[in-house]
């Protein structure tokens, strides 16, 4: 039919009249807006909620009348008491009224460790909660600190089984050259201590112990420092000259003597005025200077 009024022309040598032009455009008009498909009286898509989803593959639109229905999603359960789940096209094209209708699954309740406890993130067990497990002081945690409430199938676990607390040990620290430990045990308990203490020199120089002489245990098989030395530390005689040591004199200077010093009239110092023997049997900081000059 449009291909007709298309093709239609006014006689060779009369001009169209305005009348005809209107009314030729206008019958086109009507006859696309019949060609094309009417779902005014439709709903459109169906509403989408978080814990259910429809049953079945949605339709481009509905009838006023038709029915859909929803499932629960997975790791959800409907509520107690039930609420409907499903929704009407109704004659205004709308939905009728529709509300959330599953609650989340619940994993089980997860009892406190021996010598620990358990917290939920959220306060409770619901799914995609947290678990989170603490140890109790002097014991540690063997397996996963953290358990999540996942779903497995059709329901919903803990994604990870309940940790352990056992109790902190420490075995005996390393036996130390010329020292030794004065409370020598074979396994010792969170904070408990070991101390160590030097032997008396075979030489003409003392051993000093270099390092933590009292060991803490600390965490499992860990001690609070590492073993210490028993060793021979001297420093040489401190001399400064246009100076003179004010502190500290003896006719030896081993591991930890401290001395200080001033400088004569008209000198000043460069340096610091206490000095330190170090472990290495050097003066820390370096032996100062005093100069005429600043």
């Amino acid at each position: 039919m449009i291909a007709a009024y298309v093709s239609h022309k006014a006689p060779p040598g009369r001009p169209e009249s305005p009348l005809f032009t209107w009314c030729f455009a206008g019958m086109i008009f009507v006859a696309l807006v019949l060609l094309l498909p009417i779902f005014s009286d439709a709903c459109g898509d169906p509403p989408r909620f978080e814990t259910m989803r429809l049953q079945g593959a949605p339709k481009p639109n509905y009838s006023p009348g038709e029915t859909i229905h929803y499932e629960c999603r997975l790791g959800f359960q409907p509520m107690a008491p039930p609420l409907p789940p499903s929704a009407v096209c109704q004659d205004d094209n709308t939905w009728s009224p529709l509300q959330e209708a599953c609650t989340r699954k619940l994993c089980p309740n997860l009892g406190d460790p021996v010598n620990g406890q358990v917290n939920y993130v959220n306060g409770s067990t619901m799914f995609g909660s947290q678990a989170h497990y603490f140890c109790n002081e002097g014991f540690y945690m063997i397996g996963s600190r953290i358990l999540y409430c996942e779903i497995s199938g059709n329901n919903v676990i803990w994604g990870d089984n309940p940790p352990l607390c056992e109790r902190i040990l420490c075995t005996t620290p390393r036996n130390i050259t010329n020292g030794r430990i004065t409370n020598y045990k074979d396994e010792y308990e969170y904070n408990e201590i070991v101390t160590y203490s030097c032997n008396p020199s075979d030489g003409p120089d003392e051993y000093s112990l270099v390092g933590e002489s009292v060991l803490v245990c600390v965490d499992s098989d860990r001690w609070s420092s590492d073993s210490p030395q028993c060793k021979v530390v001297k420093c040489e005689y401190p001399v400064v000259e246009h100076g003179k040591m004010v502190s500290g004199f003896r006719k030896k200077f081993y591991y930890k003597s401290q001395v200080a010093f001033e400088c004569n009239q008209g000198f000043y110092l460069h340096g610091s005025n206490t000095i330190v023997c170090g472990a290495n049997s050097t003066w820390e900081p370096k032996i100062p200077m005093c100069t005429k000059g600043y």
